[in-house]
C-alpha cells in the first residue's frame, strides 16, 4: 500500500486477456521438502502444524510508522480478528526494526493470539518508487533478523516484501521473487512464505498469476502463498472472481493480503472481495487499522487508533456480510485444549547494573522459571508510563548500547517461553550514564519541503551512521535566520531565541546502526530561510548527510 497510486491500465491487461492471456495455471508437481515445523502448504490450503486448515481473517497495521501504537493489536483481536499483517522496515527507507523490535511485535501477537504476518514495505513500488530496493535485499533483512523468528513458524508467516515492483521492469518478478524464496530457504527459513504481487500488488499484467506455478515449484520446501492486493484494478465481481478461481482451481494458495473499499485509483468491490473469499475458503487482510496519510486517510478502520471511534470501512470489514466477526476462526494453536501452555513465566529478578560507560551499561538479572521452559528475555526502557524494547536475550545479562552520556534510564526485565506466554515486569533499575560524549555517528539532513508568505514547512532526517544502537537522544540546532518552529512530530520540542531542542518521542527514542527517525514541522521565518549549519545529538556534532 502506499498513499498515493498510479491508474494502472487495467482496461489494457482485460483486453489483453480476452486476446488469450488467460492462460491456464498448471497444478506443479510438489518436489522433496523439508518435514513442516508450523504452517504448511498442501493441496492448495494453508494447514497449521496440527493439520487445520487456517483462513487468515485480519488487517493490516502500519507498526514501522507508529511503534507505539502494539497496544493496537489487542484492539484487532478484540474485533474479532485472527491474523494480523504487520508493516516492518529494513531501514533502506523508514527506520529499521530491529531483532528485539521483531522479536517484541511476535510477543504480542502471541499474547494476543493472533497469527503474525510480518512484511518489509521499504521494496513497494521497485523500479518506480524512488528509494524502494529489492527482494533481494528484503531477504537480507529476513536473515537479519532471524534470530526473532526462529521457532516461530506456528505462530508467524514471513511476507518477503510489500507490492516488489511497480508499473515498471515487473516482468523481472519471476526471477526476482524466485532468488529471495531460495535465499531465505538456504538460510535456514522454515518459515510459510508469503510473496506479494507486482504491479503495486495489484497484478493488471497477470505476471504473478501467470507464473506462480513456477514459482511455487522453485521452493524447496513448497511453502509458499500468494498475495494479491485487491484496489481499482479489482473494480467489479467478475475481475474479483476470475482471479482468485484460478489460483484455486489450479491448488494454488491465495489470500488477499490487502484491499479496500475506496481507493485513487478507482472502486475496488470489496463486497465482491468479501463474498468471493468466503466462497472459497480464501484469507483477506483489510488495509489497515488507523494512521493512514497522503489523501487515503478514507482508509482508516478507526480514527487515531481508538478502537472506540470505528469508520464506515471498519464497520464494514468487521461487522458486515462476509466480515471478521462473521467469518473468522481462531488459530488451532491458541485454542484451548489438552497439553497447552497457558501458564506464564516466574518474574525474573531485578536487574542489577555493571560496566556502565557513557554509552551503556551491562544489565545482570535472576532466572525465571516456566513449567515447560523459558525461552528468552526482553530488556524494556521505561519512560513516561510507556516501555520500549531496547534488547533481547536467551540468558540472564545483556548490553544495552548506544545511550546518552549523563543521563538516567530505567530498566526492567520480562521472561517469555516458546507458547508466547510472557511473565510480570520485573522491579526496575535506575542507571546514570557516565559523563562524556556518547559514542557512535550520526549525520543529519535538513530541508525544507514547502514555503509560502511568513511560514514554512521542514523536514530533519538523523541517521545512526554509528555501529550501536542510540536509545534515548536530544538533536539541538541553532536557526540563522530568526526562523520559529510552531509545530513538530516526532520529539518534543523547546526553543530559546534561536536555539533549538527536540527530545525524542517515544516512538523515535531508539535508531539502530543504519537507521533513521525523521522529523517534521512547521514555522515562522523572515524574508530569508537559510538552513541550519551544525546539528548536534546528545551532544556530538553530527556529519552532514
Amino acid at each position: 500500500m502506499r498513499s498515493t497510486r498510479r491508474t494502472v491500465p487495467w482496461a489494457a491487461a482485460l483486453l489483453a486477456a480476452l486476446a488469450g492471456l488467460l492462460l491456464t495455471l498448471s497444478v506443479p508437481a510438489t518436489p522433496a521438502h523439508a518435514a513442516p515445523t508450523g504452517f504448511r502448504v498442501q493441496d492448495g490450503r494453508l494447514l497449521e502444524a496440527s493439520g487445520n486448515d487456517f483462513v487468515m481473517r485480519g488487517v493490516n497495521h502500519a507498526h514501522t510508522w507508529y511503534a507505539d501504537r502494539l497496544d493496537s493489536l489487542d484492539h484487532i483481536k478484540a474485533k474479532g480478528a485472527n491474523t494480523v499483517r504487520v508493516v516492518l522496515s529494513s531501514g533502506d527507507r523508514w527506520t529499521r526494526n530491529d531483532t528485539a523490535d521483531v522479536a517484541n511485535v511476535v510477543t504480542q501477537c502471541k499474547r494476543n493470539r493472533l497469527i503474525c504476518v510480518l512484511e518489509v514495505h521499504d521494496t513497494t513500488g521497485y523500479g518506480e518508487q524512488s528509494g524502494a530496493v529489492t527482494l533481494s535485499r528484503a531477504a537480507d533483512y529476513w536473515i537479519e533478523v532471524r534470530d526473532a523468528l526462529v521457532g516461530q513458524e506456528d505462530h508467524v508467516v514471513v511476507n518477503i516484501g510489500n507490492e516488489p515492483h511497480g508499473n515498471t521492469g515487473y516482468s523481472r518478478w519471476t526471477d526476482d521473487t524466485k532468488a529471495a524464496i531460495r535465499k531465505l530457504r538456504a538460510a535456514g527459513f522454515d518459515h510459510t512464505l508469503m510473496v506479494d504481487a507486482p504491479n503495486w500488488g495489484q497484478d493488471w499484467a497477470f505476471t504473478m498469476r501467470d507464473n506462480a506455478a513456477s514459482v511455487f515449484a522453485a521452493d524447496p520446501d513448497a511453502n509458499t502463498v500468494f498475495s494479491i492486493h485487491m484496489y481499482g484494478v479489482f473494480d467489479t465481481a467478475a475481475e474479483v472472481s476470475d482471479y482468485l478461481n484460478r489460483f484455486v482451481t489450479a491448488k494454488l494458495p491465495v489470500v488477499v493480503g490487502e484491499f479496500g473499499h475506496d481507493h485513487s485509483d478507482g472502486n475496488p468491490d470489496e463486497d465482491a472481495v468479501l463474498s468471493v473469499t468466503r466462497q472459497l475458503g480464501i484469507g483477506y487482510l483489510g488495509w489497515s487499522w488507523s494512521g493512514n496519510g497522503g489523501g487515503v486517510e478514507y482508509l482508516d478502520m478507526v480514527e487515531n487508533f481508538d478502537p472506540e471511534r470505528t469508520t464506515s470501512w471498519g464497520k464494514r470489514l468487521f461487522d458486515g456480510p462476509d466480515g471478521i466477526a462473521a467469518t473468522s476462526e481462531e488459530a488451532a494453536v491458541y485454542r484451548s485444549g489438552p497439553g497447552e501452555d497457558t501458564t506464564a513465566p516466574t518474574v525474573p529478578g531485578a536487574p542489577a547494573a555493571s560496566a556502565v560507560t557513557s554509552s551503556s551499561v551491562t544489565l545482570t538479572w535472576g532466572a525465571a522459571v516456566d513449567a515447560v521452559g523459558v525461552s528468552g528475555y526482553d530488556v524494556v526502557l521505561v519512560a513516561g508510563g510507556r516501555e520500549t524494547v531496547v534488547a533481547s536475550a536467551s540468558g540472564t545479562t545483556a548490553t544495552v548500547s548506544g545511550l546518552a552520556a549523563d543521563t538516567s534510564y530505567t530498566f526492567a526485565v520480562y521472561a517469555r517461553d516458546a507458547a508466547g506466554n510472557r511473565s510480570a515486569r520485573s522491579a526496575t533499575v535506575t542507571v546514570t550514564t557516565a559523563s562524556g560524549a556518547a559514542a557512535g555517528s550520526c549525520a543529519v539532513a535538513y530541508r525544507v519541503t514547502g514555503e509560502w508568505p511568513g511560514g514554512f514547512q521542514g523536514e530533519v532526517v538523523v541517521r545512526n551512521t554509528g555501529s550501536t544502537a542510540v536509545v534515548g537522544w536530544t538533536l539541538r540546532w541553532t536557526f540563522p535566520a530568526s526562523q520559529r518552529i510552531t509545530s513538530l512530530w516526532g520529539g518534543t520540542v523547546t526553543q530559546s531565541g534561536a536555539e533549538v531542542s527536540v527530545a525524542a518521542a517515544p516512538y523515535t527514542a531508539t535508531i539502530p546502526p543504519s537507521g533513521s527517525v525523521a522529523l517534521g514541522f512547521t514555522g515562522t521565518r523572515p524574508g530569508t530561510n537559510s538552513s541550519p549549519a551544525v546539528f548536534l545529538l546528545n551532544g556530538v556534532e553530527c556529519s552532514a548527510a
